[in-house]
């Protein structure tokens, strides 16, 4: 009797909020939480707020020794009376209180019972949706964002079970995320520390239900289990995370994903790395979307030496990423998508050519020559999917930058095959009807109309387009109708480009230019200075007769229509092998030789001139033979051959070596001097006017290389100059008693006064 009251009189003693905790707690734990107890307790904690941390202390004493004794019905009800005062309080000293509620959690994601993680879990996520009312400056996450991600992993035996852990571990990310991603006083949760753990969860979930989701029923049908599938939840919880990314974490959260692709090998199947990407671009904000395109375009530059089928893998991802982007903002991206496609191009052809390049970890690696082609495929596929989504101004705007990459045919076989690449981005840009595939090969079709052609009027931009680079496209076609090692591809492409520049690109002026390269590509096919081989000029005469007949039926003229008719009929009586249903086929029908052609085998530009004057377009330009016209571009573009190169580079040192100052310089040929020449001012003297003729003379009598040579040589000559100061500079005094000569038959000079040297003319004033 006196030991009963000696311990209710210590129970009495106790501290009222360890008496309201333990009051909580039921004799048997299958009973559960005692509410009316917790509602005192609840009460006592809004009453004295001060004792909240005092309160979560004690009850995680509690949970740590019912863990121990493995008593897991208490710690339910410990974490379920913890999830209530959460909930219930918001005062200033909730943080102790958190800090000890963590606390708990982590014992609990500690233990090796999947039912404590799960629970741990459960709670977390409770408190990471509760919006607390004061600030943390200590709390850290770093241990859950780890153990989230691990049980993310789970290899558990039971499938059911690792299927809850899984699902725990992904809630728990998503809790972490929830928490941290506003909150600037937390540890930055975009920091790559933490994304090299929360994205890879992700995305091995989301590759594990890989398999499953094409056999799944929908939504609609689905049942709870196979809805809340780990797949599913992962893509909710990565979509959540890239929607909160801000401007400057974009990168954080992308890079993991490329590494991850990378590590596992997925770039070859497509389909998971497509997936991953079509995720990232609709969840992120639309504004950052040409920093995932810029990320995507660095990792296609470093896998430069990886597999065609790596490369061809990440440029599948970049169709998917870069059209998706263009509906949004694609920033300054758009010249820079079709930059890095196009090298990549160059080097994919190079690889063909060589068969095997140099890689650093495995020495030389040999290739297959069709994945390299799968990839200049995906390239071309990538150029025209994105060109399509941009809007006309742009077009032009890239048709030009792509040009600007087209070279001049007749160097080497690496650009013959890249201008037949570059051809096809052309068409791309430039078919904005759709009709691309009704000029996929070349034929002979008596009338049009099946064709069922859509035919808008030419825009103003394109007209402004086709006033300043119209020539360059027509000197791309006809330099590559002249190679000779040109086969069947080749000339569908340029077919498909003459017809597209028809369709979509041409006024009255293009029409008659058409015409008139058409005919000089007859010209060029008739001409035996050319030396092409027999192939070349009956496929050249093939191409001309095809578009004649196209272009004639564009027209609507009749008798120009009547002319190319008559001249084909005589063709296909007495030379089949003029027209493409003879040539353009697998096994071509191709003389052994061609004897001359004349008259009524050849369309005449006299009778075509005739015909086309009388319906008003403009005779003399028809009648005017077609010449490949050089820009200004050309002139100082970097096209030149090697031999080219190292010829010009002989030429300006030896006209600039110090050996030969006596020597008259050379007059230069820049763009003051050709104005000069041209502006008539009155009442210059004599000596200007001689002087200005001279230079207007060798411009039009000097070989256009030669000029070209000067106007790119400004920069040499300067630079030569500098290094020729930089020498004097920078050495160290010779011996002042004079020249001599080393053990190793080396000549130095000796000190020269300062008014005895000889300075180069720019230095002196």
């Amino acid at each position: 009797m006196y030991t009963k009251r000696v311990c209710g009189c210590c129970g009495a003693l106790r501290p009222r909020y360890k008496r309201l905790v333990d009051n909580i707690f039921p004799e048997d734990p299958e009973d559960g939480l005692v509410k009316a107890n917790m509602e005192k307790l609840t009460f006592y904690a809004l009453s004295a707020p001060e004792k909240l941390d005092r309160i979560g202390a004690y009850l995680s004493e509690r949970l740590s020794r019912d863990v121990a004794r493995h008593r897991y019905g208490y710690v339910c009800i410990a974490m379920e009376a913890l999830d209530q005062l959460l909930m219930a309080c918001h005062c200033q000293s909730i943080n102790l209180f958190v800090e000890s509620f963590l606390k708990m959690v982590r014992k609990l994601l500690e233990a090796d019972k999947p039912n404590l993680q799960i629970l741990g879990t459960n709670s977390f996520v409770k408190f990471a949706n509760i919006e607390e009312d004061t600030p943390s400056y200590h709390r850290s996450y770093d241990f859950f964002v780890s153990r989230f991600s691990e049980m993310c992993h789970s290899n558990y035996e039971d499938p059911d079970i690792r299927t809850k852990i899984r699902m725990a571990g992904i809630k728990g990310l998503q809790g972490v995320v929830r928490k941290t991603v506003n909150d600037e006083l937390q540890a930055n949760i975009w920091d790559p520390q933490h994304m090299d753990k929360i994205v890879p969860s992700l995305l091995f979930n989301l590759q594990s239900g890989e398999g499953t989701e094409s056999r799944s029923p929908s939504p609609l049908q689905a049942s709870e289990k196979e809805r809340e599938s780990p797949a599913k939840l992962t893509e909710r919880c990565f979509r959540e995370l890239l929607g909160r990314a801000a401007y400057g974490n974009i990168k954080n959260a992308v890079t993991p994903v490329l590494m991850h692709l990378d590590n596992h090998s997925l770039w070859e199947g497509k389909t998971f790395a497509v997936r991953c990407f079509k995720i990232i671009m609709y969840s992120i904000q639309s504004q950052h979307s040409h920093l995932v395109i810029q990320q995507l375009l660095g990792h296609v530059d470093a896998n430069s030496k990886s597999s065609a089928t790596v490369r061809a893998g990440i440029v599948e991802v970049l169709l998917e990423a870069a059209g998706i982007a263009a509906s949004g903002s694609v920033g300054p991206t758009v010249l820079e998508v079709f930059n890095t496609l196009l090298r990549h191009l160059r080097l994919s052809v190079d690889y063909e050519l060589t068969g095997s390049y140099n890689c650093t970890n495995i020495g030389t690696k040999i290739i297959k020559e069709h994945e390299e082609r799968q990839l200049q495929e995906a390239v071309i596929r990538t150029i025209g999917s994105f060109a399509n989504t941009l809007p006309t101004y742009q077009r032009s705007e890239v048709m030009l930058f792509i040009m600007g990459k087209i070279p001049i045919p007749g160097i080497h076989a690496v650009e013959v095959l890249e201008t037949g690449k570059l051809s096809t981005y052309l068409m791309f840009l430039i078919d904005r009807h759709n009709n691309l595939p009704k000029f996929s090969t070349i034929f002979i079709i008596s009338d049009i109309s099946v064709l069922k052609l859509k035919v808008d009027k030419c825009s103003r931009q394109d007209n402004l387009f086709m006033k300043k680079h119209a020539q360059h496209l027509y000197r791309h076609i006809y330099l590559c109708s002249k190679e000779q090692s040109s086969v069947q591809p080749h000339f569908e492409k340029l077919y498909s480009l003459l017809a597209l520049i028809s369709m979509e690109l041409a006024n009255e002026e293009v029409v008659v230019d058409l015409i008139r390269v058409a005919l000089a590509l007859q010209d060029l096919a008739l001409s035996s200075e050319e030396m092409l081989p027999v192939y070349s000029r009956c496929a050249v005469h093939a191409l001309s007769s095809a578009y004649l007949n196209l272009i004639s039926q564009l027209t609507t003229v009749p008798a120009f229509c009547q002319h190319v008719h008559e001249v084909i009929e005589m063709r296909q009586k007495e030379s089949p092998c003029l027209l493409p249903e003879d040539v353009f086929i697998e096994n071509p029908k191709i003389p052994k030789t061609l004897e001359k052609l004349e008259g009524e085998l050849l369309f005449q530009q006299a009778k075509i001139t005739e015909v086309l004057g009388g319906s008003g377009y403009n005779t003399e330009r028809l009648a005017t033979p077609y010449v490949p016209q050089f820009t200004d571009e050309d002139r100082l573009s970097k096209r030149k051959s090697v031999g080219e190169t190292i010829s010009l580079q002989v030429e300006v040192e030896s006209r600039n070596s110090p050996e030969k100052e006596e020597r008259t310089p050379a007059e230069e040929i820049t763009f003051e001097t050709l104005k000069n020449a041209i502006v008539d001012s009155v009442g210059m003297e004599e000596q200007e006017k001689e002087h200005r003729r001279q230079v207007v003379e060798k411009f039009q009598k000097a070989p256009f290389e030669e000029i070209a040579a000067h106007c790119g040589a400004r920069a040499t000559m300067l630079q030569s100059k500098l290094n020729q100061i930089f020498e004097i500079t920078i050495r160290p005094p010779p011996s002042p008693s004079g020249t001599i000569t080393s053990s190793y038959g080396q000549t130095q000079s000796r000190s020269v006064p300062v008014y005895e040297m000889k300075f180069p003319d720019l230095c002196v004033y």
